[in-house]
């Protein structure tokens, strides 16, 4: 019994080493027949490479992919491109010899990159095959962040986190509120105040006294019922530190002012007022600057109610506008006058004139100007 176990434990370690012996055959046999190929040949020792873990503020991070080339002719490297500006590659420029090694680099740059990454590397070069894409992978730690990264905005030693509050779309009636958010960087107290503030927003100053380096905030409530306006609105206030402002020292709060038709039935919709113009574009072709055209943008209110020409605005300062009336009944036409202004224009020219209304369907029409200014 002892006898046949020594036995097959004999034939076992025969049959490892006559496949062993094979495979180092079979290897030499195949460079041989590669290294007497006609064509260059690219092998690289490995085609993706991660990272792993990296800081955002660890700067640049290179990798080598070593190749050879294992084919019969000079290899060179054509191109290679990467699938992001973050990511710098770089290889070499002269011609690899069969036989011989090469590299293609990969340098990634993780500054404003947090998160997990995989970029593309494509090689191009005159072998077989002529494209080779290589991987760079990782996984980027956040920096901390700064009282500068938080807090964007300097308004002498207090900063803020914007400088334009923006409400988006508003419709009429409603009320929102929003925060900014602030700093008191200095180790002196500081007096937060907000002046020049329109009716519609009111103004909250969290606390009204920043200590040394306290946070606080701005809470500013938008009532869109007290503003007698439609479309985009800009309001500008002037922050105050300590009774002192500057020119630049300035809170933007901007807000779409816009009726609410998301809730109207089928029935009110098909009893609304309806815009319909002839035609939205005027082409007046050619003038020479510092001449005047004029155009009648014509329209029938085309609805069952009557049409309400809420705001008629000009893109530019060069269009004046003027409507023929601000109501108009079912059935019944209108205009929309417009003269451009070529002074100190050349060029082509396109010029917007926005038109609202109590359409539910088009609340919001653009006319368009077009044309070519020349000297």
């Amino acid at each position: 019994m002892n006898f046949d176990r020594l036995t097959i434990q004999f034939q076992n370690k025969k049959m490892k080493k006559i496949i062993l012996i094979f495979c180092m055959v079979s290897a030499v046999v195949s460079m041989k027949v590669n290294s007497q190929s006609k064509s260059a040949a690219i092998s690289f020792y490995e085609t993706s490479y991660n990272f792993g873990d990296m800081q955002e503020s660890g700067g640049l991070k290179t990798h080598n992919f070593e190749f050879i080339n294992t084919g019969g002719e000079a290899l060179i490297i054509q191109n290679v491109s990467t699938s992001c500006g973050c990511t710098t590659p770089d290889w070499t420029k002269e011609p690899v010899m069969p036989g011989q090694k090469g590299f293609v680099s990969a340098a990634y740059n993780p500054a404003g990159r947090p998160g997990s990454f995989e970029k593309y590397i494509t090689v191009q070069s005159n072998a077989e095959p002529s494209v080779v894409k290589l991987t760079i992978s990782g996984v980027v730690a956040p920096k901390p962040l700064t009282i500068e990264d938080e807090f964007k905005f300097a308004f002498g030693t207090v900063r803020m986190d914007m400088n334009h509050l923006s409400f988006g779309t508003v419709y009429k009636g409603q009320v929102q509120v929003k925060v900014v958010n602030m700093i008191n960087t200095s180790s002196q107290p500081q007096i937060v105040k907000l002046e020049n503030v329109p009716a519609h927003l009111a103004v909250k100053v969290i606390p009204a006294t920043l200590g040394p380096n306290q946070k606080g905030k701005i809470e500013i409530t938008y009532n869109s019922a007290k503003k007698d306006d439609w479309g985009f609105i800009i309001d500008r206030m002037d922050i105050f530190i300590n009774g002192v402002t500057e020119n630049a020292n300035k809170l933007i709060v901007s807000a779409n002012l816009e009726e609410d038709f998301t809730k109207i039935t089928a029935a009110d919709k098909a009893n609304a007022a309806k815009i319909s113009f002839t035609q939205n574009t005027f082409d007046f072709g050619k003038i020479k600057q510092g001449e005047a055209v004029s155009y009648e943008y014509n329209f029938t209110n085309t609805g069952k109610s009557d049409l309400l020409i809420r705001k008629v605005t000009a893109a530019c300062g060069c269009t004046a506008v003027i409507t023929s009336a601000d109501m108009i009944p079912a059935g019944k036409t209108g205009t929309i006058k417009t003269t451009f202004n070529s002074a100190g224009k050349v060029g082509q020219q396109n010029k917007t004139i926005t038109v609202i209304t109590n359409d539910p369907e088009n609340p919001k029409v653009i006319l368009w100007i077009k044309g070519e200014v020349t000297e």
